[in-house]
């Protein structure tokens, strides 16, 4: 398993400069086209499994902290206040603050629960110069995050729920877990004395666990100030483990914020707090593919899609009305044209594109295309459409494959 620092950089996704600083890396066109595709396709999941997303602020007073709980029990890894007319502002070091506000900020009704609040949103960590590194451990995280508003009869559902959803989003990337983790407290730490809402938030993950039959390890002093944690964990090239995904059953917050719902009876009622998230942070989650991948991305995540290689300066014109077809439906496409070197050369400098389609003589003249697979298969000459057509299908799949395999039929 590749490096992701080394590599990242060599296939031109992100860098860093001094003058910017330490653990806040930058993302290059490359990079941020695969963060976008990322991005997009958290997004659609979590519309289709009944999220509403939202967008809050990165500031917040140090009061909203200090009620949250991060004040007492995480002040170390914050950023300092600032003071700002008379008032001190903090750059937050999670979202679930601001989505308890957006909760309590309307009334609500039990018929409207469970309420599924998501955002990708920035969060900031002042993490030590000692363990910052790459992707994986940064100042400025975006963070793919949500927070499930409801019922205490509603959260094993949703525990269960957002633990598949982590499942399918893995499949799609091609990113295996290492281990699942039931995080607890544990000695040494500041957790919130409450030792009643610990017990309930425990029985909660360890039921879905179980039910799951899903294999997984209880390990103390890794849950959060305010409650337990499934964390799905990663490794790294050299076998460091992380933590991607999380999901948290927290009823500290509500009471906090004194966050309640109307219920069928007509009287007010706490409701339960789940966070979650699918894919962690971007950063760390783009690490882990450059790595687990070794830059050959799923074609649906590939910064290049399609590279498009005219055998000569006569197909030019063909592989220009063929890029522009590639684009109009969406596809991440370049054109390597013959002054680039020869076709064979072409053809191992875009090495890690999952799609080379060669246009010459035969294939300009009969609106085809010849493709050429990631993986070192080769198609014969196709329609332009059909073959935008299957690969379009494959993309829109999410698919790990680069071909169906039912219709490969002429490949060589």
């Amino acid at each position: 398993m590749p490096d992701h620092h080394a590599l990242g950089r060599a296939l031109n996704l992100f860098d860093t400069d001094p003058l910017i600083g330490a653990g806040l890396p930058f993302w290059l066109p490359d990079g941020a086209a695969v963060r976008q595709a990322l991005e997009d396709y958290i997004h659609a999941a979590e519309r289709r499994a009944g999220y509403r997303h939202v967008y809050s602020p990165v500031l917040g007073k140090r009061e909203l902290y200090e009620i949250s709980g991060h004040w007492q029990h995480y002040r170390d890894d914050m950023f300092p206040p600032m003071d700002c007319g008379g008032e001190q502002m903090v750059l937050r070091p999670s979202l679930c603050p601001h989505h308890a506000l957006l909760f309590r900020c309307r009334p609500h009704s039990y018929r409207e629960l469970p309420l599924r609040i998501a955002e990708l949103g920035g969060m900031y960590r002042s993490e030590l110069s000692g363990v910052l590194g790459g992707l994986t451990r940064v100042r400025a995280i975006q963070l793919n995050d949500a927070h499930i508003f409801c019922t205490l009869d509603q959260v094993t559902a949703e525990v269960a729920a957002a633990l598949a959803m982590i499942g399918d989003a893995y499949a799609a990337l091609g990113i295996r877990a290492a281990r699942y983790r039931l995080s607890l407290p544990g000695p040494g730490k500041k957790y919130v004395a409450a030792p009643c809402l610990w017990e309930r938030s425990i029985a909660v993950l360890t039921e879905v666990l179980d039910d799951s039959g899903m294999t997984y390890e209880a390990v103390e002093g890794e849950a959060a100030f305010y409650g337990p944690k499934i964390d799905v964990q990663v490794r790294d090239s050299v076998g460091r483990e992380s933590t991607l995904s999380t999901v948290q059953v927290d009823f500290y917050q509500p009471e906090q914020f004194d966050l309640y719902y109307t219920g069928a009876d007509g009287a007010a009622h706490r409701p339960v707090m789940v966070h979650r998230s699918i894919i962690g942070s971007v950063e760390r989650a783009v690490a882990h593919l450059i790595e687990c991948h070794g830059g050959r991305f799923p074609a649906w995540l590939a910064p290049i899609q399609l590279a498009v290689l005219p055998v000569t300066d006569a197909q030019g014109a063909a592989a220009a009305e063929f890029e522009r077809r590639c684009r109009d439906l969406g596809l991440r496409v370049v054109v390597s044209p013959p002054d680039r070197g020869s076709l064979g050369a072409r053809i191992r400098d875009h090495r890690l594109v999952p799609y080379q389609a060669v246009i010459g003589a035969e294939e300009a003249a009969t609106d085809g295309v010849a493709l050429r697979l990631r993986d070192g298969r080769r198609l014969g000459p196709l329609p332009v459409a059909e073959a935008l057509a299957r690969i379009g299908s494959l993309l829109a799949a999410h698919s790990g494959d680069l071909w169906d395999a039912a219709s490969e039929e002429g490949s060589v």
